[in-house]
């Protein structure tokens, strides 16, 4: 079997996890081990930055196992050698999980650029919503958002993601959670700073809060789509597969040379996806470049997937649906090229979500709200308080602010018993002390009704003073009201204009270079 028709080869059915084994290792324990280790230490050096000299070209073959083709076909690959041999046999074996590996084991080795273009759609598989993503399928996606296959291979992902996440595109407010989640605090407009009761009230604090988070959708939006993101994987500059005809080889040895009708380009016309059905090369728009970081592979899931995939016990974490995969990415504090993917995919409803947020920035403000002024409500209306219920507020505080206290009985017995004691003292001579009762008696009652007098007069003053402040602030509360008005209109421009630019970030998709 030449490389190219293993790279045209149909795809059976979806790959599912590897829990077991394609051929019984218990026939060949002592080999078995000895290739789970070599392939362990090869795994261990790429992901380290490290390449695969000196180490054996040819690991200890079990008959009939896929593993040691596949190591053997990595390594001369990793080498620049021809590996056409070891493919055909890896293929013959076991080709789903030998494509798996191998683009796994490329991209760590910061070599995606080598892949062939049927390889990650045999390595991938078909996406249902009947079943949750695999781990096989969550590690490409991961490898391809990164740009270990360059702009070929995230374009691959996408349209995968997008044949079945259409169906999922459901609860817009989900998705909007996820990018944007929730500000417990209220926002107050600056034309309601003074009177934050007013800003409480739903009618007018929902558009309010419906250009905040349009605000911080378009500006979550920007941070994901503004990302530049790397393309390739290779670590010492891209160079093509040197494994391959001249037709099948990458964009990168063809650079220089955009006339060659033998490039990727010319045999990947009209199927930018690399379609498995077809032996043509893995191209992309721009060259691969370098990863993040050079020496070290920091994505856990692919490795974890390939040291299952080589045998390891190491295990594995719970799989989620496509769903929520896209909405984890799409959370602050996610990694940015997952969240570049994410978004594109839920474009859609992202933009759904946004354009109701639009339209609830857009609700003219209403005619009359009713609100609390010093424990009172009072209808306000843009001519002004409402007569009736500022009347009303009005009657209540004057009775709330003056207390019954009937009348002062005591102080007038006091006075009473004092003039009685100072009339007897007068009508005997020697009664003094009878006199001075009668003084200290008739002086206590009358300062019982001066504090009377006094509390009566604080009372009058306090009702007065909220009278004022009631109706000070009713009519402060309208002027806002009128300033609130005019920033609604304000308010739907801008929401307009952020709704315009979060289109135009959606439609231009996650950046390939």
């Amino acid at each position: 079997m030449s490389e190219a028709h293993y790279a045209g080869a149909v795809i059976g059915h979806n790959f599912g996890e590897f829990s077991a084994l394609s051929t019984d290792l218990t026939a060949h324990p002592h080999a078995g081990t000895e290739l789970h280790r070599y392939a362990e230490a090869l795994l261990t050096n790429l992901a380290a930055g490290a390449t695969s000299s000196g180490m054996p070209t040819k690991p200890i073959d079990v008959p009939g196992y896929w593993l040691a083709p596949a190591v053997e076909a990595l390594t001369l690959l990793l080498d620049g050698e021809e590996a056409l041999e070891p493919l055909a046999r890896a293929a013959q074996r076991d080709e789903q999980r030998t494509a798996l590996f191998l683009c796994l084991a490329l991209a760590v080795a910061g070599q995606g650029d080598q892949i062939h273009a049927s390889w990650l759609g045999i390595a991938f598989g078909e996406l249902s919503l009947d079943r949750p993503v695999t781990h096989g399928q969550r590690a490409l996606w991961l490898a391809a958002a990164r740009g270990a296959y360059g702009p070929a291979g995230k374009i691959f992902v996408l349209r995968k993601l997008d044949a079945v996440a259409s169906a999922t595109a459901s609860e817009p407010d989900r998705w909007l959670r996820a990018l944007t989640p929730d500000d417990p605090s209220t926002v107050v407009p600056p034309s309601l700073s003074d009177f934050p009761g007013l800003a409480e009230l739903p009618e007018l604090a929902e558009p309010v809060q419906a250009a905040a988070q349009l605000t911080r959708l378009r500006d979550r939006c920007v941070e994901i789509t503004s990302v530049r993101e790397n393309t390739g994987g290779n670590r010492e500059g891209a160079r093509g597969n040197p494994t391959g005809p001249p037709g099948e080889r990458t964009t990168a040895q063809n650079e220089g040379n955009p006339g060659n009708p033998a490039g990727p380009a010319a045999q990947n016309e009209g199927n930018p996806t690399g379609s498995p059905d077809g032996p043509a090369a893995w191209s992309g728009g721009n060259p691969p470049g370098p990863l993040d970081d050079p020496a070290a592979w920091s994505d856990g899931e692919p490795l974890t997937v390939l040291r299952h995939l080589i045998g390891s016990n190491e295990a594995e974490g719970p799989m989620s649906s496509l769903g929520g995969h896209l909405l984890s990415d799409l959370q602050p504090g996610s990694h940015r090229y997952q969240a570049a993917i994410a978004l594109h995919v839920a474009a859609p409803i992202v933009r759904t979500a946004a354009e109701s947020l639009v339209q609830a920035t857009q609700v003219t403000p209403p005619e009359s709200v009713v609100m609390p002024i010093l424990g009172h409500r009072v209808t306000l209306r843009p001519e002004g308080p409402d007569a009736e219920s500022l009347a009303a507020a009005e009657e209540r505080i004057s009775i709330d602010g003056t207390p019954v206290r009937g009348r002062p009985w005591l102080a007038y017995a006091l006075l009473a018993l004092g003039a009685v004691a100072l009339v007897i003292a007068l009508a005997i001579p020697v009664a003094l002390p009878l006199a001075a009762l009668g003084l200290i008696l008739a002086a206590v009652g009358g300062h019982r009704l001066w504090r009377r007098r006094k509390r009566e007069q604080a009372d009058a003053e306090y009702v007065v003073a909220q009278l004022s402040e009631l109706r000070e602030m009713a009519q402060g509360a309208v002027w806002a009201l009128h300033e609130y008005a005019r920033e609604a209109e304000a308010r739907a421009q801008t929401a307009t204009s952020d709704l315009a630019e979060l289109t135009r970030l959606l439609r231009r998709g996650p950046r390939a270079g």
